[in-house]
This record gives C-alpha cells, structure tokens and sequence, in this order.
C-alpha cells in the first residue's frame, strides 16, 4: 500500500523547508573563496621567493614552503583559528597542502583525550585516509596508462 502526500501537505512541507534553509549567498561566498585561497597562495609564492632569494634551489624553496605552510595549519588548527577562517572563508582554506594537513590534525586535536592509540591514532587519518587511498589509487593507474 502506497500512502501517497496530498497537495495541502506537500505545500506545508515546501514551505517548512523554505522556512529552517539558510539562505545562499553563492557569489558572496565565492568571492570569499577566491580571496582567501589566494591569499593562502600568495603566501605560499612569498616564502618560496624568500628561500631562493636567499640562495636555495626552486626545488628546495618549494620544500621549505611545504613545511611552513604544514606546520602553520597545524598550529592554527591546534589553536582552534584554522576552523574559524574555515567557516569564514569557506572552501578557500581548502588549499591542497593547508587543507589537507588541517584535515589530518583536526581529528587529532578532538580525539587527544581518548588517548595515543584508540584516540589520536585512529582518528587522525578519519578524514585524510580516503584521500591518500584513493590518491594513491588514481597515481598508480595513471602511472599503468603512461608507462604502457
């Protein structure tokens, strides 16, 4: 037996709907996205400048600019900023290497009090596991595709 809804409800339900949905400022939020990524971005170009203008190669100025850009992600989203200016900036912070180093500490940082190995252990790779399986994944079959 199909129980189907009549107009009356399917409208009620249109307009609760319509009633608890926030609404979208898409524009507004991807210009928040642009800024911000690119503000991370250009950061990134900063300190890579920085290390070859102080004599390291390209290679190791983009190392040094890994590290630093890691380890400021990590320390903001210890310090619990990170995932402020996420809410803020939106999907901005999801730079490659800044989001996904935050995406590995953030779990880490909640589930410290469950202790090193059931806590920070399991948890940490909840969110970036998929990604390195499934990065790794996609290399090794493009890897199979340019070699053959």
């Amino acid at each position: 037996m199909i129980i189907t809804a009549t107009e009356k409800e399917k409208k009620d339900y249109g307009e609760l709907v319509k009633s608890v949905t926030p609404n979208s400022h898409i524009f507004k939020d991807c210009i928040k996205a642009f800024v911000s990524g690119g503000i991370i971005c250009i950061a990134g170009q900063f300190i890579t400048d920085i290390c070859k203008n102080n004599g390291l190669s390209e290679t190791d100025a983009g190392l040094v600019c890994s590290i630093i850009l890691i380890l400021a992600s990590v320390i903001l989203t210890g310090a619990g900023i990170y995932n402020k200016l996420g809410k803020f900036c939106g999907a901005g912070t999801i730079v490659p290497i800044t989001g996904f180093a935050n995406s590995v500490s953030s779990p880490a940082v909640e589930f410290k009090k469950e202790g090193l190995v059931f806590g920070i252990g399991a948890k940490m790779f909840a969110v970036a596991g998929p990604v390195i399986v499934y990065g790794t994944l996609s290399s090794f079959i493009v890897g199979l595709i340019y070699y053959f």
